[in-house]
């Protein structure tokens, strides 16, 4: 993939245990109609898995950063960003496999909208279910009232938040192209220039950080063509249910300040400790 020139697009993929994901995605980056103008950049953030042997010895074209150790998804993509060169990045989650003409929709879009902040595109399940993706932007009283007991508490205001904050609403249901606040990380396209994560976050919140870094300037969901993705191929586990809610606080604290983010830290421990504890009793394969 590429060529001598400097690439139009750089994909950044941030890899944890994903050597099976990237064997069905990288060969679909490869089949891309803009393989010529793209360099693949995979991050490693499990050394000694076998990832980094599976590229040298399958995908030679991909570049490898190595840092050693588990960066995480923020850091690990900013270290992707460092040694990117195109004039656009995406940042692309290894469970997914892309058409080969999506990467050109992206770009074209973007070219043609440079008032936009960035696009992402229809996201499905390997079954052809369409996937939730893109909302608001999270306010204090959404996160409150979702991710605390006043969401058994107060069923009626927390199903009026969500349908507020996910666009429902709006009778959205994703099958049209549509402008967002926020967009997934597993699809982010923006110039490259303008990409960065805040490394305070290791794993989410990331889209909404990004959506308040840029708010005032629009994301654009596209609907066609659509990207498989194999949703939480490696985050299901208690692991990553706790850098859930420590993300959520990063983020609150961020953008709402210290007492916003202690009272939203008590106010979800009950919720956190029921998820923790239907882990510990989660029957053992």
């Amino acid at each position: 993939m590429g060529s001598s020139a400097a690439p139009r697009l750089s994909i950044v993929i941030v890899s944890y245990r994903s050597s099976d994901d990237l064997a069905l995605c990288l060969p679909a980056l490869a089949a891309s109609d803009m393989a010529a103008e793209t360099e693949v950049i995979v991050v490693d953030n499990a050394p000694g898995d076998g990832t980094a042997d599976m590229l040298a010895e399958r995908f030679p074209w991909v570049r490898l950063v190595s840092p050693g150790r588990n960066l995480f998804f923020c850091a690990g993509n900013n270290a992707g960003l460092d040694v990117a060169t195109g004039e656009y990045a995406l940042l692309l989650n290894p469970d997914t496999v892309p058409p080969p003409d999506a990467m050109r929709a992206l770009v074209e879009f973007m070219d043609a909208h440079p008032d936009y902040a960035g696009a992402t595109m229809q996201l499905r399940y390997p079954s052809g279910e369409i996937q939730r993706t893109c909302s608001r932007i999270p306010t204090f009283r959404y996160l409150l009232l979702t991710q605390s007991p006043l969401r058994w508490l107060l069923p009626g205001m927390r199903r009026q938040a969500e349908r507020h904050h996910w666009y429902d609403d709006d009778g959205w249901d994703r099958t049209a192209d549509f402008d967002v606040q926020a967009i997934p990380g597993s699809c982010t396209l923006m110039r490259r220039a303008d990409l960065r994560l805040d490394e305070r976050m290791l794993l989410y919140f990331n889209e909404d950080d990004l959506a308040r870094t840029f708010a005032g300037r629009k994301f654009r969901f596209l609907a066609s063509p659509w990207i498989e993705h194999r949703e939480k191929s490696v985050t299901r586990s208690a692991m990553a249910n706790r850098l859930y809610f420590r993300d959520m606080i990063a983020y609150v604290r961020i953008h709402h300040g210290g007492a916003g983010a202690a009272l939203l830290w008590l106010a979800t421990r009950p919720l956190l400790w029921a998820i923790q504890l239907r882990w510990l009793l989660r029957p053992r394969a």
